[in-house]
């Protein structure tokens, strides 16, 4: 009888032991999409996956390492810049992916979608280095283009002080100068068009910063904050995008529950069930908007992390109710953790606040630039001249003339093609 024990007690534990070791996330499945000088692969998961990516040459290609992840995807893509998918396991047991491409690539990733319960995504955009962008999209009056409007968010604000440092400076102010610093780079800063949204010491409540941002046409919206904590070593600065699912941290939860009362200190309730709260649910609908964020965020980290500590070196994400009810790219971003001796009195030197407002607007014009501006030339060549599109590998007739809205005949009719084979690197005029 014991030894029967015995054997059952070997069996559950060799049970819990396989449980235990089982895998924390399944890539359920791997799409990809090829556009201008980007090729974005996307691994559908169950879970938030931990990972890493970097970049190898000789030959060139890009390695993800997944902890705790197992492939269940039967089908691997291929297109664009990625040659093929190759898969494997570790000394460790972690699940590396390899991305064969043909040429050298800048990889970004980031996750969509922070909660336990919802599926996730891992997005990895495989483009060209950095300052190498091809231009697909030209016209004659690009420089009549209208430039990037930028809506600047002091958080906070006159009866709400927002955070307090030990020494008695408030969040309200630092922000405010680093918002005005904001304002005057980007006044000098190509392309680029700022829009305060709070310009002095008074109270906004969060719909009148959103309605003020869309009453300007802003084409991006940034909410500045300094965060404060309960332990006083905490410090460093972070970026924060809007989420659906949840919180990608305990931190990001903290600070969004802090962030979306302060409404209530000016006496103005959330709970009401107007017009805008409908407006709101439908922009909520709009992945894209996220997804914008969240690659826009990409931008500001590696600029924020030259002036500055980073609390993480990834985009947060949280339910901020500032940036629910906007339909363009928005980012909350901390400055640092006033409750921190040390970053407040870096907060309140303005040789600091100006380098971090350097960060951000280089930042900011980088993915301007690269996702903006484009389409902004786009828009006013179909209104103002000829448009003209340079064909990217892995494109065809087909998916251009989809792209443009035209059909594949009036392209060959236009650029006198006698079938639909093209050439990338060659330009197609768009009617």
């Amino acid at each position: 009888m014991r030894r029967g024990y015995g054997l059952a007690w070997i069996g559950l534990l060799i049970g819990l032991l396989a449980a235990h070791a089982a895998p924390a996330a399944t890539i359920d499945n791997v799409r990809l999409s090829d556009e201008d000088d980007r090729t974005r692969v996307v691994f559908d998961l169950d879970q938030v996956p931990e990972h890493r990516v970097f970049t190898l040459p000789d030959p060139h290609r890009v390695v993800i390492d997944f902890e705790g992840v197992e492939l269940g995807a039967a089908d691997l893509p291929r297109g664009g810049v990625l040659d093929g998918i190759r898969t494997g396991r570790q000394e460790g047991g972690g699940l590396r992916v390899v991305l064969d491409v043909s040429r050298e690539v800048e990889a970004r990733s980031f996750v969509i979608g922070g909660g336990d319960d919802g599926g996730q995504r891992l997005v990895v955009d495989l483009g060209g280095k950095q300052g190498e962008r091809r231009q697909a999209v030209r016209s004659a009056s690009e420089r009549e283009t209208r430039e990037v409007i930028v809506a600047i968010d002091a958080g906070h604000g006159g009866v709400d002080p927002g955070a307090i440092g030990p020494d008695g400076t408030f969040e309200k102010d630092v922000v405010l100068e680093v918002s005005r610093q904001l304002y005057d780079l980007m006044k000098e800063a190509q392309g680029l068009r700022p829009l305060m949204v709070r310009e002095g010491d008074y109270y906004m409540n969060l719909r009148d910063r959103t309605r003020v941002a869309r009453e300007g046409n802003a084409d991006i919206f940034l909410s500045i904050h300094a965060d404060g904590a309960e332990n006083p070593n905490v410090k460093g600065a972070s970026v924060y995008a809007l989420s659906l699912d949840g919180a990608t941290s305990e931190q990001a939860r903290v600070l969004a529950r802090r962030e979306n009362a302060a409404d209530f200190i000016g006496g103005v309730s959330l709970e009401d069930k107007d017009d805008t709260v409908v407006s709101v649910l439908v922009d909520l609908s709009r992945g894209h908007t996220i997804e914008a964020s969240l690659e826009m965020g990409e931008y500001l980290l590696p600029q924020l992390d030259r002036h500055a500590d980073l609390l993480r070196n990834r985009v947060d994400q949280a339910g901020f109710a500032v940036l629910k009810s906007l339909d363009m790219p928005s980012l909350l971003i901390e400055l640092g953790f006033l409750t921190n001796p040390e970053e407040e009195r870096r907060l309140n030197t303005r040789s600091y606040q100006r380098d971090l407002a350097e960060g951000i607007v280089a930042g900011v014009r980088e993915y301007a630039e690269r996702h903006i501006l484009p389409e902004l030339r786009m828009a006013d060549a179909g209104q103002n001249g000829q448009r003209e599109h340079e064909v990217q590998r892995g494109e065809n007739l087909s998916v251009i003339a989809q792209r443009y809205e035209v059909s594949t005949e009036r392209l060959r009719e236009v650029n006198d093609l006698s079938g639909d084979q093209i050439r990338a690197g060659s330009t197609l005029v768009i009617p």
